[in-house]
């Protein structure tokens, strides 16, 4: 070990943290999640970065892959392992203007992504938080305030650079090294460490965004009528829906549903947004016409000793009546966990089911389930967690990897359809047969 750790002091030109160091207690943790590893590995470079995996395969380390830190399981710090923490490696570069490419670091965020975009006129399929890391949202997915318009933010990737677990860099795309190419979209960091996303973007316009509020009471009929309209809707439209929020008054929160018209036409945003309006007595209407950046909002930071805990499924359109049902009868009780509703399809549902390892492109919605608050709290509200979740299984497949708390293998089979997880695992037994990177939703080689 001795030897091996001087080879990495000798070539790592980044910051190597232990325990003792004053920067230890903050870099050994996630937003997230408190961890104990013995290493901390800031690479400066692509080269740190072939150093910190080259010096984890020697020592037969336990590896965590951080870029923004937001995992909710917390695969962003381990225990008596190393962590490589991607967070330096965080450029935003236009690196073709004529066809608006864009080169990321996987430790960028995605307020730094819009940031930097906003005065080229340009905007990327994103997630909705701005301190939410860009290399873990689009490996996993990418749901979005653009989503039913232009897709996952994985949909907008078009190369990677990726370090493998014998330290080779590859460049992986359509055109080389398809297979890795398809497998990272959607097979997250199951394949090595990601140091560069490539992503086409798109020109944008500011866009109509904001909440439309109606009461607790009008759940039922508000979200039948919301997952309805959406359907049809057009895909400048994406809109989510919450409720239950124990924050905001629980059972008698009201239901809030947001909009993101992507355009800046006042009588094409009201003609898309006016029907939901129409589904109830609307207590707050805030829409309002404001740069892409602001559809951004803060992460939650949760305090010292507070738990989240998430699980999410995804629905097809026959399903909807009865699993809208059940969440709203579920919000409508005392000690409901936080319920978020998102709408896909559109431009989702135009790939095909097959071309990246996210899977789940017919769904007309992906939802999630969240329980927050001190561990005690979590242990007492737990069992009416899982009686929901008992009736909702009937109605709902898969899991999105990026909404889950946990990682348990029925997690994993949630994530992976069974075909997908065949294929998957060939990747990975030719790119980390040795499953090197295994904090993750992890396919076995």
């Amino acid at each position: 070990m001795s030897t091996t750790l001087d080879t990495l002091r000798r070539e790592f030109s980044g910051d190597i943290i232990e325990p003792g160091d004053t920067a230890y207690e903050l870099a050994s943790r996630t937003v997230l999640a408190q961890g104990t590893p013995a290493y901390v590995l800031r690479p400066a470079t692509v080269a740190d970065v072939q150093a910190a995996v080259s010096f984890a395969g020697a020592t037969g380390l336990p590896v965590a892959v951080r870029g923004g830190g937001h995992s909710f399981p917390g695969f962003g710090t381990n225990a008596d392992g190393v962590v490589i923490d991607l967070g330096r490696l965080a450029d935003v570069e236009v690196i073709d203007k004529e066809r608006h490419v864009v080169r990321i670091g996987p430790g960028a965020t995605w307020g730094q992504v819009a940031d930097t975009l906003a005065p080229h006129g340009l905007s990327i399929s994103s997630g909705d938080s701005r301190s939410v890391g860009v290399g873990g949202l689009t490996l996993g997915g990418g749901i979005g305030w653009k989503v039913r318009k232009y897709g996952l933010a994985l949909d907008n990737v078009i190369a990677a650079e990726v370090v493998i677990a014998t330290g080779e860099v590859i460049r992986a795309s359509a055109e080389e090294v398809d297979e890795l190419f398809w497998a990272i979209r959607g097979g997250g960091g199951n394949f090595g460490v990601v140091t560069a996303l490539e992503f086409a973007t798109h020109e944008t316009t500011d866009v109509f965004f904001g909440r439309i509020a109606f009461p607790a009471a009008e759940a039922a009929t508000v979200l039948q009528g919301w997952a309805a309209y959406l359907r049809s809707a057009p895909d400048d439209l994406t809109s989510t829906v919450e409720l239950a929020n124990p924050f905001a008054g629980g059972p008698e929160a009201p239901v809030v549903v947001r909009v993101v018209f992507d355009g800046d036409d006042p009588a094409a945003a009201a003609a898309a947004i006016d029907p939901i309006r129409g589904l109830g007595t609307v207590i707050e209407d805030d829409v309002a016409l404001v740069p892409v950046g602001a559809t951004l909002e803060e992460g939650m930071v949760p305090p010292p000793g507070i738990r989240i805990v998430t699980r999410s499924g995804f629905v097809d359109e026959a399903s909807v009546p009865d699993v809208l049902g059940i969440l709203a009868e579920t919000g409508a009780v005392e000690g409901s966990p936080v319920i978020a509703i998102r709408s896909v399809g559109g431009a989702v549902a135009r790939v095909d089911d097959d071309a990246t390892a996210y899977a789940h492109r017919q769904a007309e919605l992906m939802f999630a389930t969240t329980m927050v608050g001190p561990e005690p709290v979590i242990a007492a509200r737990r069992p009416g967690f899982d009686a929901t979740w008992a009736k909702l299984a009937p109605h709902v497949s898969g899991a999105y990897g990026n909404f889950l708390s946990s990682a348990s293998e029925a997690d994993v089979d949630a994530v992976y359809p069974s075909e997908t997880y065949r294929r998957l695992r060939a990747v990975k037994r030719e790119y980390d047969p040795g499953n090197l990177f295994a904090g993750n939703h992890n396919i076995r080689p």
